[in-house]
């Protein structure tokens, strides 16, 4: 009887001898714990740093600078962590208080109506992986369209070019991913 990764091998090299998909199968490559450890080793353009934070914010809080453009998350003690994040484009930039109502893993993603108005040629669903707009997590922000989320863009990082969620690496949308729990507060400042 042969196992489950000798059958799954079998079943891609098939594929790939026929040059089509394996129905029912994913690319370890593309999600799960394999490309979050694939993605650790990529270089990150904004480096993860503990830094002084004199806010009057208490630990476990997500503070977005949308100004500065970077995300911090709240140590305690007059210390974060900073990353670097991208940000709502001119005309998709916000500000305000939300709560984290939901995480997920490699998530799929389905462009809101007011997105598909202005780019039509969007896909209507995309799985979860590595070519998904959402990266590795999504870190939902209360009933808003809003998002927290990894990118397949690492170079956007930095940037104002979002519909206004905040994007990440996929290094360090994990990381904080494995911090926040729902119900935490995030606070986005312009």
């Amino acid at each position: 009887m042969r196992s489950t990764a000798s059958a799954w091998l079998g079943a891609v090299m098939g594929a790939l001898a026929a040059g089509t998909p394996a129905a029912g199968l994913t690319n370890p490559l593309d999600n799960g714990p394999i490309a979050d450890f694939l993605n650790e080793f990529r270089q990150q353009a904004i480096p993860r740093e503990t830094v002084t934070y004199p806010g009057p914010e208490k630990a476990g809080t997500v503070v977005v600078s949308t100004g500065q453009r970077r995300l911090y998350y709240v140590l305690g003690g007059g210390r974060a962590l900073r990353y670097g994040v991208g940000v709502g484009r001119q005309g998709f930039s916000w500000s305000g208080a939300k709560t984290v109502s939901m995480k997920r893993e490699w998530p799929s993603w389905r462009p809101p109506s007011e997105m598909l108005r202005r780019r039509p040629d969007l896909p209507r669903y995309m799985s979860g992986g590595q070519d998904n707009p959402l990266g590795a997590r999504a870190i939902y922000l209360g009933s808003s369209l809003y998002r927290i989320h990894g990118s397949n863009e690492a170079d956007t990082i930095g940037s104002a070019v979002s519909s206004g969620c905040i994007r990440m690496t996929n290094r360090d949308v994990v990381d904080l991913y494995d911090r926040v729990r729902v119900g935490t507060r995030v606070v986005v400042k312009n």
